[in-house]
């Protein structure tokens, strides 16, 4: 599991009027060329639940703590744009945004977890 701290992300200062977009591209830029990335809080007990969940099928996901990353708040802010409520977790799988973790959970339990993991190039087998 990578886990990204402080020091990892660069955030310049927009206008208000651009800083949705702006918050918009950062998650962009974080979940571009990575299988899987979870936005996550460090003391949260579901995104723990649901990195464990996708590292449980040899999946490596990528995983940025907002908690302990600057502008997590900017990245929060977009995440709830996108419709994850609350917040954390946020699971991207191939690029795309799948959702919260009664979304994963529901993939789970539908067993289409670890296909959509496999088409991703997450896991292998």
């Amino acid at each position: 599991m990578t886990v990204h701290r402080q020091g990892q992300i660069t955030w310049s200062i927009k206008s208000v009027n651009h800083q949705a977009g702006e918050d918009m591209d950062m998650v962009r830029r974080l979940v571009a060329d990575r299988p899987v990335v979870v936005f996550s809080r460090s003391t949260c007990c579901m995104s723990h639940s649901i990195k464990t969940l996708i590292s449980s099928f040899g999946a490596n996901p990528t995983v940025y703590e907002l908690d302990q990353i600057p502008n997590g708040k900017q990245i929060e802010r977009a995440l709830v744009q996108l419709g994850c409520q609350p917040s954390v977790p946020a699971v991207f799988i191939g690029q795309e945004f799948v959702g919260g973790d009664k979304q994963v959970m529901s993939l789970q339990v539908k067993n289409e977890l670890a296909p959509l993991l496999r088409k991703a190039g997450a896991i292998w087998i």
